[in-house]
């Protein structure tokens, strides 16, 4: 048996790699969205690995997703995603996410690598937010809302500045108003230009209407965005779960998803929900992000249209920023090596 090694790269190696890069994890996310539509990736899906027995319960005993994938093109490599998502991690000081990637040769099939991908996956989420903001919303947009004041609603807004940096205001909504509060010292420190205003539940209609983008990143299983609120021009982005009613997704000029058929299968969505109920059909999803990157079809037509985007996301995003980084590694030698077989 011939001798062969992984290499193992934490979260300080992962960071100094460029694991927190948005800009290039939005160049990776691009790319995987466009070797998704050539066909150049393999993706059999998110297995879910739910603790308890109602869908629901994963808010509260949480849950752990698994998602392999092959990426082709100059990434070449195929891997895994393993993600844990445990809600009450907050009372032990610990993050919601933990996040391990592992990369194989795909030739070999070996692993190669052992990565921890909790900062790629915060950012490449993120980075799926810029791409979709890049391609539906006006460019001149300049007032956002952001629904959820988690590690994700960060993510979302460094990802919204990098690409549409006229963004002036931004509105921040949480169950929990410290939380919003946080946020906006936090990211108000980060971009001094942008007006960050934490609002209550009763603003949340007014600030929706004003805004240009919407973008929801919450654990809502009830719908709390009103069809009403949404106005010409808006972006609406559902990147979570059911916070959006059925309306608001009807009132849409074009609907655009990242990767349909994962969103039907993770039936987590409004929009998964609205097609489960037979209320929205196949044929009514106007474009994947994909398909508008590769030129196939078209992103916003004018500064009028509602587009809706809701996006489930799949562990080829992931591997692209980690093999990114990996190949960074070797020619850096960063990592630990470590004898997989001796």
């Amino acid at each position: 048996m011939n001798k062969a090694d992984i290499l193992f790269l934490n979260n300080k190696a992962m960071e100094e790699l460029g694991a927190g890069d948005m800009k290039a994890a939005i160049d990776d996310v691009e790319q995987a969205y466009s070797l998704y539509e050539k066909g150049d990736v393999i993706t059999p899906g998110k297995v879910v690995l739910r603790f308890g027995d109602k869908p629901e319960d994963e808010h509260v005993r949480g849950r752990i997703n698994c998602m392999p994938g092959y990426i082709g093109g100059s990434y070449n490599m195929a891997g895994v995603k393993w993600i844990g998502s445990g809600p009450q991690n907050y009372k032990k000081g610990l993050p919601r996410a933990s996040v391990t990637i592992i990369l194989n040769d795909p030739d070999t099939k070996l692993p190669v690598c052992i990565a921890d991908g909790t900062d790629v996956s915060a950012k490449r989420t993120g980075a799926s937010g810029g791409t979709a903001i890049r391609l539906l919303s006006r460019e001149d947009a300049s007032v956002m809302t952001i629904c959820g004041a988690g590690v994700q609603s960060r993510t979302q807004m460094e990802a919204a500045m990098i690409v549409r940096p006229g963004i002036k205001r931004v509105f921040i909504y949480d169950l929990y108003l410290e939380r919003a509060q946080t946020f906006a010292r936090e990211m108000g420190s980060k971009y001094p230009s942008v007006e960050i205003a934490p609002i209550l539940e009763q603003d949340l209609g007014s600030s929706i209407k004003q805004s240009d983008i919407l973008i929801t990143v919450t654990l809502a299983d009830e719908p709390f965005v009103k069809a009403e609120w949404i106005s010409k021009g808006t972006l609406v982005m559902n990147m979570a779960d059911q916070e959006v009613e059925y309306g608001c997704i009807s009132k849409a000029d074009k609907i655009v998803v990242d990767f349909w058929e994962a969103i039907k299968h993770r039936m987590c969505s409004s929009i998964a929900h609205m097609w489960a109920a037979g209320l929205l059909k196949d044929e009514q999803i106007d474009a994947e992000l994909g398909e508008i990157i590769n030129g196939k079809k078209t992103g916003r037509d004018n500064n009028d249209q509602i587009i809706f985007f809701n996006a489930v996301g799949a562990g080829i995003l992931d591997l692209a920023v980690a093999i990114r980084c990996y190949r960074k590694a070797l020619e850096e030698g960063k990592g630990i090596n470590i004898p997989y077989w001796e």
